[in-house]
């Protein structure tokens, strides 16, 4: 064994130190970026909240803009990047081709975040996160903002030639496991977002600095392009880590390896066509363009993620009752380890990326709907049960694992662990209702003050609204409480967690700061159970999943047909 490798006494693979180091920096980074949000979005809350009001209306977009770009961007592509270094180079056994440039990468995204970080809180780039032209910031803010893309796809270029190395030196057998053919599919999105973000900023750059101009509908077709298209990269990421969670929990089973890949393929091609659903109000586009971009197109990036949102529970059924777990229909769902951190956040991952986030992103971005909710609540309501719901608590779950499979620490404050996805759920699923239905009484989304106080015009909303204002705010806190839970564990654990002996995998332990996948993982199948007829072939040998997505489609139905009459009675229909 090479001096610069271990052997990872868990799982058996071989780790190199500038893996090792290069996915600690960026996991890290990452939870700065994620501290830094969750303080800027308790700000903003308490501003929403009519009731306290915090902020004065400069502060609060200046705020508003710091949790934007700091969640949206840095912590969820920081973290995407310890992703891709894990996926690459640990799940393959391979060594970093170029740790230097690695570094330099990692060092550029970091010295982009600072200039855009100071750039916002010095009042120097008050844009909000779109940053709409002729909205205009100072040229630090688009150069920063282009340092850490240009860093971002280094590391993506890294992660490629890392694929390419490990093909070379044959340090796996057969094809890409799922999970990095997921992290392959997040690469290339990632790609082309991060070359749409150059083809928008380096331009602004130039018209902040007054030496061209800018049309700002190009600006607003290319920067979605960018915008909502690295929200994409994390739905490619979240679901391959909801795979390696599955099977690091209870031993799931991927039911059809070409259905699942698939899937990702279709990611690939129609995901990011998704980015115009924002634009679906704007005069500059035609009909046509709106239509197919968010129907027929869209629809086949629907349809990977409710595979994947179909594959990932049937695996987990499939792999308990493989292992002797088959009692009624749901036996294999009340047997599981709910005490385990990581497989928590995995499911509360999945049920609400898809009841609230999958749902409703589906149904706002239909044309003729979106015309009722676009700037509205509904809209924030919608993208935080699919990106702080779904993939932050995806990451978090990952977390749980990596803190002693990488960093080799034990999880300090362990039975805080294990409520952190449950507070932390509960706060964003109450959170990200009560605001979609604010939206539905048509609470505009980006306003200071929704009792536009010393307009020259009054706004009279429902009754309802104060409640459910109150409610989001409630909500919110009870999901920052989450929040802060996981990045103390997170940080104890890092830097002051109990350290694991090299040689010691913690299997059997009990007791001990470690995820039961760790402690007392899934027993590995037999070959007569590995060549069983799985529910790939026979559905019925997964009732539970079929009766919970029977259960999503009638609730997909439902909200979408309510969606439709709300819109009838806007246009006075019947």
């Amino acid at each position: 064994m090479s001096a610069d490798a271990r052997t990872c006494p868990t799982t058996g693979l071989r780790i190199y130190r500038a893996a090792d180091s290069l996915i600690q920096a960026n996991a890290v980074a990452a939870t700065v970026a994620l501290l830094v949000g969750g303080v800027a979005a308790i700000l903003v809350l308490l501003t929403r909240w009519q009731a306290v009001h915090l902020l004065d209306v400069v502060w609060f977009y200046r705020i508003l803009t710091v949790h934007g770009m700091t969640m949206l961007i840095f912590f969820i592509i920081f973290f995407e990047m310890a992703v891709l270094y894990f996926a690459g180079a640990v799940l393959l056994n391979a060594r970093v081709p170029a740790p230097k440039v690695g570094w330099t990468a990692f060092a550029l995204m970091v010295v982009g975040a600072l200039m855009v970080e100071w750039q916002m809180f010095t009042g120097k780039a008050d844009v909000l996160f779109t940053s709409y032209v002729p909205l205009r910031a100072e040229p630090p803010f688009y150069l920063g903002v282009i340092l850490f893309a240009v860093g971002a796809l280094t590391v993506t270029g890294h992660f490629f030639a890392i694929l390419v190395y490990a093909k070379r030196e044959r340090t796996y057998e057969g094809s890409w496991p799922l999970v990095v053919f997921g992290a392959v599919t997040a690469a290339i999105i990632a790609a082309a977002t991060l070359l749409h973000g150059a083809a928008v900023y380096i331009p602004t750059l130039l018209w902040s600095m007054g030496l061209i101009n800018i049309d700002a509908q190009f600006y607003r077709l290319v920067w979605w392009g960018l915008g909502h298209s690295s929200q994409q990269i994390n739905v490619a990421a979240m679901v391959a880590i909801w795979y390696l969670l599955a099977a690091l929990t209870v031993g799931g089973v991927v039911l059809s390896e070409k259905l699942s890949r698939v899937a990702f393929g279709l990611y690939i091609m129609f995901i990011s066509m998704a980015s115009a659903h924002h634009l679906l109000v704007d005069p500059g586009m035609g009909p046509s363009w709106k239509i197919w971009n968010t129907s027929y197109f869209m629809y086949m990036a629907v349809l990977a993620s409710m595979i994947h949102g179909f594959t990932v529970p049937a695996g987990i059924e499939a792999g308990q009752r493989l292992r002797g777990v088959t009692q009624g229909m749901f036996g294999w769902l009340r047997r599981a380890p709910w005490g385990d951190p990581g497989f928590s956040s995995m499911v509360f991952s999945v049920v609400v990326f898809g009841f609230i986030g999958g749902i409703t992103g589906v149904t706002f971005g239909t044309e003729q709907i979106n015309i009722i909710a676009h700037n509205t609540l509904r809209i924030p309501g919608h993208f935080h049960s699919t990106v702080v719901s779904g993939t932050a608590m995806a990451f978090m779950g990952i977390t749980y694992y990596v803190i002693p499979l990488i960093f080799r620490r034990e999880i300090a404050f362990y039975k805080l662990a294990q409520i952190q996805p449950y507070v932390f759920a509960l706060g964003m699923v109450i959170f990200s209702v009560a605001m979609t239905f604010a939206g539905t009484f048509g609470v505009p989304r980006r306003h200071w003050d929704i009792t536009f106080t010393g307009a020259p015009f009054q706004v009279q909303f429902s009754p309802a609204v104060d409640l459910l204002i109150g409610v989001t705010a409630v909500g919110g806190l009870i999901a920052a409480a989450g929040g802060g839970i996981y990045i103390l564990v997170t940080v104890v654990s890092v830097f002051f967690g109990k350290k694991l002996a090299p040689d010691d995998s913690g299997l059997g332990a009990t007791g001990r700061g470690l995820p039961l996948g760790i402690t007392h993982p899934p027993r590995a199948l037999t070959q007569a159970e590995q060549e069983s007829e799985l529910p790939s072939t026979r559905l019925g040998s997964v009732p539970g999943t079929m009766v919970l997505v029977l259960v999503f489609l009638a609730t997909f139905i439902a909200y979408y047909f309510v969606n439709w009459k709300l819109l009838s009675v806007v246009w006075k229909v019947g």
